[in-house]
């Protein structure tokens, strides 16, 4: 597997195509990928659900391609099919607007095309079968006119579409920009039930991946070995980064002169917003008896005996408060439209999400007043190590003042 191929769904440009029934918005997608990704038939509501294709898309590179269902689908499942491909839009890095050449926009279209306006998304109306009419109109900056079955002005949407996305910006690291060459990291990983056979979970693959790019060494060792690890260095680590299930008893080994955090609260700094997350685990302190918290995954997986999310972070919560706490739990592309009900949300580190999905949810916790931290960053608070956790972050300093 090519390094592009092997880039993390995360990582990819989110690319997904909204349009009516048999306007040929799965034929267009088709040509665009060059791949036979969706079913083209002329029998309305042939696509049910949002498809999802991972491929290397020039001049895009890694990319994942998404076709959802029509959006004038009719009746009590079609509502449910609109608003699954409504909810796409929750993670697009751009849209791609499907409609008929030589027509306007219809309230469907138009909805998309608003919508992504609002959320600051990029977006392209692509006039589909303009070989059926005449004097054809010039494109502009947020228009094209293609015909799927010609490949007329294909290229041109793959250019448009590139151009549209905003790069993600060069500079930003998981922690290499904390580094310098020579630096050492050790990155404790514990080897549990939870973690998975033969492989380690992103965050850890990414963070390792990060310190080498920046010239440093990176050591691995589980959470049993630190101290024999930290005895046999030459010179003491730069930083420390642990899984954050482990994050009190590492904390009680790693000296105070070193630097200490976890891959979790690197990854809220690197997709969602740190500052925003710790005040959110300062608010756990306020939970009341019977209050209600949505801990959510982004991810689905096989549930363990000592589940992180569904065992582990209410036994810490309820032990931090002294009470008994309403727990939610969802996972996946789940996340509740309405949070009015919870007294805080706890969220995973988000690494098997884009960050635009990511930032999203976090807007909604802001919309609708409710404090929202991630798991490491709650982790860190009610253990009493927060602030030393958050201290190699700039963007954190005041936090604790």
């Amino acid at each position: 597997m090519s390094g592009l191929n092997a880039t993390p769904l995360g990582e990819r440009t989110h690319i997904a195509f909204f349009g009516r029934a048999n306007v040929g918005k799965s034929s267009l997608l088709n040509a665009f990928t060059g791949q036979d990704l969706a079913i083209v038939s002329s029998v309305k509501g042939t696509t049910t659900d949002p498809v999802y294709k991972t491929m290397e898309l020039l001049p895009l590179g890694p990319v994942v391609v998404i076709d959802t269902p029509g959006l004038d689908d009719v009746g009590d499942l079609g509502a449910m099919r609109v608003a699954k491909a409504k909810q796409v839009l929750n993670k697009a890095d751009i849209a791609v607007v499907v409609a008929q050449a030589g027509k306007p926009l219809d309230e469907f279209e138009q909805d998309i095309v608003d919508s992504a306006k609002q959320r600051d998304i990029p977006y392209v109306v692509a006039y589909n079968k303009c070989d059926l009419i005449d004097n054809l109109p010039q494109n502009d900056e947020n228009c094209v006119y293609v015909s799927a079955k010609t490949g007329y002005g294909v290229h041109t949407l793959k250019e448009k579409c590139a151009n549209a996305i905003k790069q993600k910006d060069a500079d930003k690291r998981v922690v290499g920009d904390l580094l310098e060459v020579g630096d050492v990291v050790i990155l404790v990983v514990p080897i549990d039930k939870s973690a998975p056979k033969g492989r380690l979970i992103l965050p850890q693959q990414q963070t390792i991946r990060d310190v080498i790019d920046s010239g440093a060494t990176a050591i691995v060792c589980r959470d049993s070995e630190l101290a024999d690890t930290l005895k046999k260095l030459a010179q003491k680590p730069k930083m420390v980064v642990t899984d954050s299930q482990v994050f009190g008893k590492v904390a009680k080994i790693v000296p105070d002169d070193v630097l200490l955090t976890s891959f979790s609260v690197l990854m809220a700094r690197y997709k969602g917003d740190l500052s925003l997350v710790a005040k959110g685990a300062k608010m756990v302190d306020k939970l009341q008896k019977g209050d209600k918290v949505l801990i959510s995954e982004g991810c689905t997986h096989h549930r363990q005996c000592e589940d992180i999310g569904t065992v582990k972070l209410p036994g810490w919560i309820k032990n931090h408060v002294g009470c008994e706490i309403e727990f939610c739990f969802t996972s996946g592309t789940d996340f509740p439209a309405d949070l009015s009900e919870y007294k805080l949300v706890v969220h995973c580190g988000g690494c098997m999400l884009n960050e635009k999905e990511m930032k999203y949810r976090l807007r909604c916790c802001q919309s609708a007043g409710v404090p929202v931290t991630n798991y490491g960053t709650l982790i860190a608070y009610v253990n009493g190590i927060l602030k030393r956790a958050i201290t190699p972050f700039d963007e954190v300093a005041d936090i604790f003042e």
